[in-house]
């Protein structure tokens, strides 16, 4: 597959077929996905495939609380249960993810991605916010591993809330103390294929030259 049709055919997938990921596949994307780049070329990251059904279902256990406070707390779920209140596209993608984080477990394959913090540059931990810049040595490489997924017709949803459930989430996976959780991709074949366009903010919108607001364009 093209490069650049993978990056605007994988979007956020909510439907999955039962059809399982066969292991040769995994170990395909993922020898392909390890050549991200990661500070000082360290590959800190670790990933746990989860295919078993008792585990999966421990995994949704751990994710759905979360998910209902952040349907809470963004109004997600206020436009649910008025549906009236909500424009009708909205409305759709609500009810599709609400479907997907109560029926998580059923999809075929979990990876649950793990960094090593002592391996990542954490350049940002003196500033007055968050740290985020400690992804770059992971994130990269989840990427990586979506495309690579896509490029074999397997569909995927990266999703982060389970973070929030660290230490529960080690305890039932056997995470050494030294590694952190850094995300949780789900992963199997779509039961609806792969759209055909995407809809996303332009070029214009999003990148900028010289200073911030300047559109980039042609």
């Amino acid at each position: 597959m093209d490069l650049y049709e993978a990056m605007r055919s994988a979007p956020t997938t909510r439907r999955f077929a039962s059809r399982p990921v066969p292991t040769e596949v995994l170990r395909r994307v993922l020898d392909n996905a390890r050549f991200a780049p990661s500070g000082g070329n360290r590959q800190g990251w670790r990933v746990i495939a989860v295919s078993d059904a008792a585990s999966r279902r421990a995994l949704r256990d751990l994710y759905q609380p979360h998910w209902r406070a952040y349907m809470e707390l963004t109004g997600g779920a206020a436009m649910l249960s008025d549906p009236g209140s909500a424009e009708p596209g909205r409305l759709k993608m609500l009810k599709r993810a609400n479907e997907f984080a109560e029926q998580v477990h059923e999809v075929p394959l979990h990876l649950v991605v793990c960094a090593k913090l002592g391996d990542l540059a954490i350049v940002d931990a003196g500033l007055d916010r968050p740290s985020i810049v400690g992804g770059a040595s992971v994130y990269p490489m989840a990427q990586n591993f979506c495309l690579a997924l896509r490029d074999q017709d397997v569909a995927t949803t990266f999703t982060t809330l389970l973070v929030a459930r660290e230490p529960e989430v080690k305890e039932l996976l056997g995470i050494p103390a030294e590694f952190s959780t850094a995300c949780h991709i789900v992963a199997g074949y779509p039961a609806e294929g792969f759209p055909t366009k995407l809809r996303r903010l332009p070029v214009e919108q999003l990148a900028f030259v010289e200073r911030f607001g300047r559109p980039l364009e042609l």
